[in-house]
């Protein structure tokens, strides 16, 4: 790993721990030539993982594209860890049963079901653009729906 800083190669490892309920690896560093202390993650990424999007085509599977969708939702409502956090609870439930192929219906579904359970004004932000709200009557109707 090389330093952030200095750009040298030489790093070694002060501590080690897991993080985010044994998903992801914490590595605290240190510079061999500055010195300088910083963090690295390691958490499994998803490989070879194949998206059937609604019109039939397929496209590997992108965590970034799933995050900027979230982020839009979640605009400034959860942030930093709490955000990586609910994308990694997300990967992992959409990894859960191994397959090789998703559609991006399956991952719509698990992105709104983690949504509805930390915050709703990001559910239905979400829900208006995955399940195409045309009007306001449509998006009164789900807040309804979520108020039961």
């Amino acid at each position: 790993m090389k330093c952030p800083f200095c750009g040298n190669p030489e790093t070694r490892v002060v501590d080690s721990r897991d993080t985010n309920e044994n998903r992801t690896i914490r590595r605290r560093r240190k510079c061999e030539k500055c010195k300088a202390r910083f963090s690295t993650y390691e958490h499994v990424e998803v490989l070879n993982k194949v998206v059937i999007k609604r019109d039939e085509t397929e496209e590997p599977y992108q965590r970034e594209k799933m995050e900027e969708g979230i982020k839009r939702a979640t605009n400034k409502r959860i942030k930093g860890d709490n955000l990586k956090q609910l994308i990694d609870e997300i990967e992992i439930e959409i990894n859960r049963k191994g397959e090789s192929e998703i559609s991006s219906k399956k991952i719509g579904k698990a992105i709104l079901e983690k949504l509805k359970k930390k915050d709703e004004v990001a559910y239905l932000r979400f829900a208006s653009v995955f399940k195409s709200f045309g009007s306001g009557e449509r998006f009164i109707k789900e807040f309804k729906k979520i108020g039961k």
